[in-house]
């Protein structure tokens, strides 16, 4: 058995702007809240390899890894996966940037993974956990957006 979480938001912004402002790794530190570096390592092509550094935990443990991701502009889908795997067997995530019928753009987060035996939660674990918090990224994410969208307007 395998992990799964689906997750969604509404943003209110043109497309481009959605796009962007999420695919802009360097700057997610200001986007995300448990970010606090994210370093290109390679380019190629649209292809980035970079590593994510979380701030401590409650226990003062500091998470990295090491991801890749390919954004496609024509399809507006990202694929990517983890390199470094850490407590993952294997972690895949897909967004897809659609036009929302009740207007906006809808981001979504698909995540797919499995446990290693010895992580210290597993895969149902894990699920719970990215649910609650992918729901406060994505949150953020929309005010951050929608404000960054809103100062563009007035410039």
């Amino acid at each position: 058995m395998a992990g799964h979480t689906d997750n969604s938001i509404v943003i209110d912004a043109p497309l481009e702007t959605v796009w962007e402002i999420t695919n802009d790794l360097e700057n997610w530190p200001n986007l995300f809240s448990e970010y606090a570096s994210a370093e290109v390592l390679e380019r190629d092509g649209a292809t980035v390899t970079f590593r994510l550094t979380m701030h401590p935990d409650e226990n003062g443990v500091v998470w990295s890894w090491v991801s890749r991701r390919t954004p496609d502009p024509l399809t507006r889908t990202v694929r990517a996966h983890r390199v470094e795997t850490g407590p993952f067997e294997f972690m895949d995530i897909h967004w897809e940037y659609t036009v929302a019928e009740e207007g906006g753009i809808r981001m979504r987060w698909i995540q797919d993974f499995h446990m290693k035996p010895q992580a210290p939660v597993d895969d149902e674990g894990m699920t719970g956990h990215l649910n609650r918090n992918t729901l406060v990224q994505l949150k953020l994410i929309k005010e951050r957006v929608e404000a960054a969208d809103r100062a563009r307007s007035l410039a």
